[in-house]
């Protein structure tokens, strides 16, 4: 039994009508009368309590309930376990800052031995019920208490923006529980009391913590503990931990390391990257909602659609989507889904035999993104160009009106598919009337989208260069490479190209040479080609020959330091 007993009474009644009288009184401001509590009233906890608490008025019946639990265990009520109800009722009040101070009197570290013990031996007892324990220093009652007001504390100093105390303090009541418990907790340990819904919120809010404190390593350390030990949490916030793990590995926008190899067990995948660890746990997800274990969440698909796009790996993506059930995901949404996985991955005949399927009118035909992505396709085969013009024209009139930035892009596909269209034309009338009818749609799309889109302004370039109009081809291959930077190649070639086509091959050369300048070793091979043709073309044959070499070295050297093992030879050079 502590020394700071405020109750020792023998009764069962009597502790009950003690305590509530007690409490009473703290919410009421008045003084306990004298021998309704031990120890001294002048103790340095009654100061703190009624300076505290005067300014509240209500009761508290879970305050009561709590203590009584721990009465009926123990049959005292020591200091910290007060200090523990009052903070609690000061912080359901509101009262932030005054909570705070009553939490911050508690000596955690006083008794985290003794909470320890009770911790184990409550599992010893739970696991073999029939062989008899000594009975622990604390009850379970007690231990929850003081872990509740841990808690509650850390809320405290979040709501005040202490953020890096509050993570803090939330690590004390993981600490105790993970070193007491090292294997994980029993199943329904501390049913009885707030135990196991203080641990789970902890761990919860721990992660939290630590980005708010901008403290992103700390952060993938408390998501892994939280998913990797036993913490008995419940399936739905298992996981909300994982998606929220699995969104800040994708956007927090730095590289960590991956998680110990001491965590793999057998021969289960262990994620390299921050971009694979979301991936495994996005389908982790994805599977127990096809299972039905978890509610489906559409964002998670949105997360792994992103995840999967940028790592290459849209057939695994498309998989997934296939496997959900017909309840969890639209109709429409899969098709569009599956169709951008499938062109993603080069395979444009089934891509759009899906988008025909959700743009049949059974379906939804003025579904713009679909309709937009079959004439962007389409425009890339003569065969379907016409059909790319039809589905272009009706994202037209569906966006009247509408998007002016959804407008420029359709015009664009439009552009792209008339272009593509002209080339299967059958007269030279026909022809000319197609590639007028394209360039005015890329220059509709340039209007509408402000001249920012530099796939509409690369396409303007090539358009105007294969209709002669190379003053403006040029004007625009200018414009291309200063939106993209002059570290991309495909400007550089695309200018370069303008001025050969003008006969300008001395500037098409010096555009080169500083595209060479500015590109990587690898990058230069289309590069030192083009190069070697504006030679041939000026009659240099000499140099263009010294072009071919350094070329042919550039190769050599690559394939030695990728372990290439083809043979190259210089009569399979594109010249």
């Amino acid at each position: 039994m502590e020394n700071d007993n405020w109750v020792n009474k023998p009764g069962k009644a009597q502790k009950s009508l003690k305590l509530r009288k007690m409490m009473k009184c703290f919410c009421s401001g008045e003084q306990l009368q004298r021998g309704d509590m031990v120890p001294l009233p002048d103790s340095p906890a009654t100061k703190d309590y009624r300076a505290s608490v005067r300014s509240s008025r209500a009761g508290d019946t879970g305050n009561i309930e709590e203590a009584e639990s721990s009465l009926r265990e123990s049959g005292a009520l020591n200091y910290e376990e007060a200090r523990a109800l009052l903070g609690r009722y000061e912080y359901q009040n509101g009262n932030i800052e005054a909570a705070l101070h009553v939490f911050e009197g508690i000596d955690i570290a006083s008794v985290t031995t003794k909470m320890k013990v009770t911790l184990a031996k409550r599992a010893q007892i739970q696991k073999r019920r029939s062989q008899k324990y000594d009975p622990p220093p604390m009850s379970i009652h007690a231990v929850s208490l003081l872990l509740e007001a841990v808690f509650l504390k850390a809320k405290s100093l979040q709501a005040l923006g202490r953020f890096k105390e509050a993570a803090q303090s939330c690590t004390v009541i993981l600490d105790i529980v993970e070193s007491s418990l090292p294997e994980g907790l029993p199943e329904n340990f501390g049913a009885d009391c707030k135990l196991q819904e203080t641990l789970s919120n902890a761990v919860e809010l721990l992660p939290q913590l630590w980005i708010l404190a901008d403290a992103p390593k700390e952060a993938i350390m408390s998501y892994r503990r939280a998913l990797l030990r036993q913490w008995n949490l419940d399936v739905q916030t298992n996981a909300k931990i994982k998606k929220e793990f699995a969104i800040f590995l994708l956007y927090s926008g730095n590289e960590y390391n991956p998680p110990s190899l001491r965590f793999q067990m057998d021969s289960s995948f262990v994620p390299r990257t921050n971009i694979e660890e979301a991936i495994l746990l996005l389908m982790i997800l994805l599977r127990k909602v096809t299972l039905q274990i978890i509610e489906w969440d559409p964002s998670i698909v949105d997360h792994l659609s992103y995840a999967l796009s940028i790592s290459g790996g849209l057939w695994a993506l498309a998989n997934q989507v296939e496997e959900l059930l017909p309840r969890n995901i639209d109709l429409c949404e899969r098709h569009h889904i599956l169709a951008l996985c499938y062109y993603g991955e080069g395979d444009n005949f089934t891509a759009l035999n899906l988008l025909r399927k959700l743009l049949s009118s059974a379906e939804d035909p003025t579904c713009v993104p679909g309709l937009l992505l079959a004439s962007r396709i389409c425009a890339e085969s003569l065969e379907c160009a016409e059909d790319g013009i039809n589905f272009a024209r009706r994202a037209i009139e569906s966006l009247q009106g509408r998007c002016n930035h959804l407008m420029g892009v359709a015009n664009y596909v439009l552009g792209l598919s008339l272009s593509a269209q002209s080339r299967a034309a059958m007269t030279d009338s026909e022809r000319v009337r197609m590639q007028s009818e394209a360039l005015q749609s890329l220059e509709s799309a340039g209007r509408l989208t402000k001249m920012n889109d530099s796939n509409v302004i690369y396409h303007l370039c090539v358009e105007n260069a294969e209709q002669r109009n190379l003053d403006t081809a040029l004007h625009y291959a200018r414009c291309f490479v200063e939106l993209e930077g002059e570290s991309t190649l495909k400007g550089w070639m695309l200018w370069a190209r303008v001025l050969s086509a003008q006969k300008k091959f001395p500037e098409a050369e010096t555009i080169i040479d500083e595209a060479v300048d500015q590109s990587g070793k690898w990058d230069q091979g289309a590069l030192l080609r083009t190069k070697a043709k504006l030679q041939i073309a000026q009659g240099q044959v000499k140099n263009a020959i010294g072009t071919y070499v350094q070329l042919l070295v550039d190769l050599q050297i690559q394939r030695k330091s990728f372990g290439l093992e083809e043979n190259l030879k210089v009569s399979q050079l594109p010249l």
